[in-house]
């Protein structure tokens, strides 16, 4: 099976790593099992908006079934998918995508909310797949400016305005009457994990549990730029928001234990300042956290503090509340660690859900 590197993984899933059309492409060839013609197609793409990034996605949806990667090398038997773009009602176009049992009855609902840099296409697919084969119905989408939905890539105006797109489309799923009496989970991975810590300060009564992996509650400190630095950055910011100058490590080798499985770029410096807010205010916040709840972390997380992670399952209120701590894990593992630990998690948020639906369904 062909290995395909870091690089042209993380074009497929995001474009964050391709190079402006003006930059000459990189020489000698570097991605095993790639066509040429595919190669110099992608690296030469401009990705910041939609239209690139739908048709780069489009191109290379093949060469993804073929990635050395146990999420796109494990195979599920009985699961549909839907693919779909709609208009929000701010007049985004919005690309999501669902997963489903096709001959047995759903269990219930679980709606993700992805981490910065990832879509609903790549890793999480795989993802999905593990939690439907199960017998969930998953639901996710592409926040704007990510993935193949419409916006900048990688620009986050507003987080808040972000959860409110992110709770509109959960909304009209958990309001379809097919799925309406079933019991529905937040799943948020990373920033995403913020977006599902926020929704439920929105919503406290209206889900059933949240599955938190490796929730942005805090950025680690070995990422934040120190604090003369931020205050430059938040002047910056306010003149360049759509920039990328915010001086940080390299990410991808905080997050993944495997280095061959990914890489980032850095973000725009209103994202940033955005997510350093949304970290600060969910922190303050974390005794407001009333449902049922898994928390999943790496305890060699370098990107977002597992130490928070400990702080909100001892402050959140709930009473229903798990903590799992993975030794040597790093941030990203459900992508990035040996395949596994990857499935040992997977099966940990199974386990979970089984025991918690179970409580839910109503028996018929």
């Amino acid at each position: 099976m062909p290995h395909v590197n870091a690089k042209v993984s993380a074009v497929a899933a995001t474009g964050m790593s391709a190079v402006p059309a003006a930059a000459a492409p990189p020489s000698p060839r570097r991605w095993e099992g790639v066509d040429p013609a595919l190669e110099r197609m992608v690296l030469r793409a401009c990705l910041d908006q939609a239209p690139e990034r739908r048709r780069v996605r489009e191109a290379f949806k093949d060469v993804q079934l073929s990635i050395d990667h146990c999420l796109f090398k494990a195979q599920y038997s009985d699961i549909g998918t839907k693919e779909s773009y709609e208009r929000n009602s701010r007049g985004v176009e919005i690309f999501s995508k669902c997963w489903f049992p096709e001959n047995h009855r759903m269990k219930a609902i679980v709606c993700l909310c992805h981490g910065y840099g990832d879509t609903c296409t790549f890793f999480l697919d795989g993802i999905a797949r593990k939690i439907a084969s199960a017998g969930y119905g998953v639901f996710a989408l592409d926040y704007p400016g990510f993935g193949l939905s419409e916006g900048l890539h990688g620009y986050i105006p507003s987080f808040d305005t972000l959860v409110d797109d992110v709770a509109e489309h959960f909304a009209k799923i958990k309001g379809n009457p097919e799925y309406r009496d079933l019991p529905s989970f937040l799943f948020g991975q990373s920033m995403g994990g913020a977006v599902a810590l926020k929704i439920h300060f929105k919503q406290p009564k209206d889900w059933n549990g949240a599955i938190l992996v490796a929730p942005m509650c805090k950025i680690s400190d070995d990422v934040v730029p120190a604090w003369p630095v931020q205050q430059v950055l938040i002047f910056m910011a306010k003149l360049l928001p759509k920039e990328k100058l915010v001086p940080q490590k390299d990410l991808a080798e905080l997050a993944f234990r495997e280095k061959e499985k990914q890489e980032q770029d850095k973000p725009r410096l209103r994202t940033a300042l955005e997510m350093l807010r949304t970290t600060q205010e969910i922190e303050s916040r974390l005794q407001e956290v009333s449902l049922p709840i898994i928390i999943l972390h790496g305890e060699a997380d370098l990107v977002t503090d597992p130490g928070v992670s400990k702080d909100l399952y001892e402050k959140a209120k709930t009473s229903d509340k798990t903590l799992r701590l993975y030794k040597d894990g790093y941030h990203a593992i459900l992508e990035g660690e040996p395949d596994e630990g990857i499935f040992k998690v997977l099966d940990d948020i199974i386990s979970w859900l089984d025991q918690h639906s179970a409580k839910e369904i109503p028996s018929s």
